[in-house]
């Protein structure tokens, strides 16, 4: 006999409200100002030019933005966290750089078909609700023969691996897929269709911590998912989580002075609109 097992119905409107809230707790910029490397490479990737219109999404707080406004291209930064954006315009001040912010959610951008040369986003639309919509917004406002530049975390990377430890603590909502997917080729591949053309490489992006506890320390305090996590269970299951925390960057530190140096994989793609 079959038994046909139903999909849990996802309610993407309330996963998008916790997400929000998420990376709304902390601050993020502390943590997002370390990975400013990545924004620079990706830059170099999709091979930005002076004259192109460039739009950053789920910007944070800044890091592909303010390469591409470097580069002397005009650049439009969004987020749908309003204090992150606060945190590009005063870098972009500091800089003196030209830059444009504005609040808008990845998965309903406010921008009008193919409007941008360039489309870029480093560790930020790849944790969108709904995945193929995001997707599809991106490919929207990008121009024919337009590219689209992302940096994802892979799932076996690093950071792939924190996630799936938090999850063993705070389950994921049922059905939601997993954030660490867009840092696979074929799952690009299946969220952008054949009228793209995909390039991609691994890269890694070097952590680099006093200790394990001063990483630790920074990630549970201003890191929203590592916060809300800790915030979400009981004193034991903190400790244990904390453990299992240290445990993962033994595993992946590679320095031997007492400091802490991890290597987390990531998937930069470069994705050129074909039609």
């Amino acid at each position: 006999m079959n038994v046909q097992t139903e999909m849990p119905t996802i309610d993407l409107a309330a996963v998008k409200a916790r997400q929000q809230a998420t990376w709304s707790a902390g601050d993020y910029a502390i943590v997002g100002t370390t990975l400013q490397i990545v924004g620079e490479m990706l830059c170099e990737a999709v091979d930005l030019r002076s004259n192109q219109m460039v739009l950053d999404v789920a910007a944070g707080n800044g890091n592909a933005t303010l390469a591409a406004a470097r580069r002397f291209a005009d650049v439009v930064s969004t987020d749908y966290v309003a204090a992150l954006l606060e945190r590009g315009r005063e870098r972009a001040a500091a800089e003196r750089l030209p830059i444009t912010f504005q609040e808008a959610d990845a998965e309903k951008l406010p921008f009008a078909d193919a409007s941008f040369d360039v489309v870029l986003s480093t560790f930020g639309v790849m944790f969108t609700a709904d995945q193929q919509q995001a997707a599809n917004e991106l490919r929207r406002v990008c121009r024919i023969g337009g590219k689209i530049g992302l940096a994802s975390w892979t799932p076996e990377g690093f950071i792939g691996q924190l996630f799936k430890t938090i999850g063993k603590y705070v389950p994921p909502a049922p059905g939601v897929k997993s954030p660490a997917l867009w840092g696979t080729e074929a799952h690009l591949g299946a969220l952008f269709g054949p009228q793209a053309t995909l390039d991609a490489r691994r890269r890694h992006f070097n952590f680099r911590y006093r200790s394990r506890e001063h990483f630790l320390e920074i990630f549970r305090t201003y890191y929203g998912p590592v916060l809300k996590a800790f915030g979400a269970i009981d004193p034991v299951k903190q400790q244990l989580l904390a453990a299992d925390m240290f445990s993962l960057m033994d595993q992946f530190n590679i320095a031997r002075d007492g400091t802490l140096v991890i290597p987390s994989e990531y998937l930069e793609a470069v994705i050129t609109r074909r039609g």
